[in-house]
Formats: C-alpha cells, structure tokens, sequence
C-alpha cells in the first residue's frame, strides 16, 4: 500500500529546497569578502597600469 503524503507539507518542501538551492547559488556568485572584492580590485588596477604604461603613442616613437 502507498503511503499517504501531506500535498501541502510536500509542496512547502520542495519550495524550502529550490530555495536553499538557489540561495547557494548566489552564494557562490556573490559571496565575496569585502577584503577578496579589493583584492581583485587592486589587481585589476595594476594590470590596467601596466597596460598603459606599455602602449605606444604617436609622439613617444623615436625619429629615425
């Protein structure tokens, strides 16, 4: 015989797990400390830096 299942306690379950599931999700998304967001920050800055330093521009080309 099948057991007998509560439609309403089964659908607030699923709802409770689709949103645990999507809560960790966005965790991984968005779940960065204050301190890693300056870390990439910072890098990015340098990297950004280093990049312009590097570019070549019509008035920096020596004569020859």
């Amino acid at each position: 015989m099948a057991d007998i299942v509560n439609l309403r306690r089964a659908r607030k379950e699923r709802a409770r797990r689709e949103r645990d599931s999507r809560a960790q999700t966005n965790r991984l998304r968005f779940g960065r400390t204050k301190a890693e967001k300056a870390v990439d920050k910072d890098r990015a800055e340098r990297q950004r830096e280093a990049l312009d330093g590097k570019q070549l521009r019509p008035n920096d080309r020596e004569e020859d």
